[in-house]
């Protein structure tokens, strides 16, 4: 018996792909064509339309289809990945960006923004290595603190990842009890001069934040 390899996935034209996109969006009646409906329904896969054509949304205007996805910016694509990564505790997969019960965005919308979700994740990371921390605050420095009070995203996410996720009074963690909410605190309080800056910051849970108020 002669063993012989056989290349399942033989190369499809970018005109296949296109074609298979406008009949499927003609077998459902429909203008535009969310991902989701073209898995289910298309001859090919979503992820391989994004990966030959950059973007969900340029293949649908190859395709000569209708926009109907909302539109978010990087900002809020971002602090979602924050929110998912700190709610299981390490780096999100694209199937714990699509459960409703924790993400709020898809992942079918990085991957109409950035093409392939191992770029949003590598842009995210980048995002939260800069230097730079004013990215979504205007507040003013009040005359008796060197830092600003608002803790943003970039530090927020060093503290909890540098206090594994967990709290810093109790140990709970959001991955092993999805009922526990993880904020990030000052040590010495900002009411008593204490600034937003890593070594001041710590992870803790709502019900050992509230009990511990203003207190050191």
């Amino acid at each position: 018996m002669k063993f012989e390899y056989t290349d399942y996935h033989k190369k499809i034209s970018n005109e296949d792909l296109i074609d298979n996109l406008k009949i499927t969006a003609q077998k459902l009646n429909t203008s535009s064509l969310s991902m989701k409906e073209y898995d289910e329904n298309g001859q090919y896969s979503s992820s391989a339309v994004t990966r030959r054509f950059g973007t969900w949304n340029k293949a649908l205007a190859l395709a000569n289809l209708e926009y109907r996805n909302k539109t978010f910016s990087n900002i809020e694509l971002f602090e979602n990945i924050e929110k998912v990564w700190i709610q299981i505790g390490k780096q999100p997969t694209r199937r714990n960006m699509d459960n409703t019960l924790i993400s709020s965005i898809s992942s079918g919308a990085y991957l109409r923004r950035f093409g392939r979700w191992s770029t949003a994740l590598k842009l995210f990371v980048a995002f939260v290595n800069e230097q730079g921390t004013d990215f979504a605050y205007d507040c003013k420095i009040e005359s008796n603190h060197k830092t600003k009070r608002e803790i943003n995203l970039r530090m927020r996410f060093k503290v909890m990842q540098r206090d594994n996720f967990k709290c810093c009074a109790c140990g709970t963690s959001p991955a092993k009890d999805s009922s526990v909410e993880l904020h990030v605190d000052h040590i010495i309080p900002w009411s008593k001069g204490g600034e937003t800056t890593l070594d001041n910051l710590q992870t803790l849970c709502s019900k050992c934040n509230l009990g511990k108020s203003n207190l050191i």
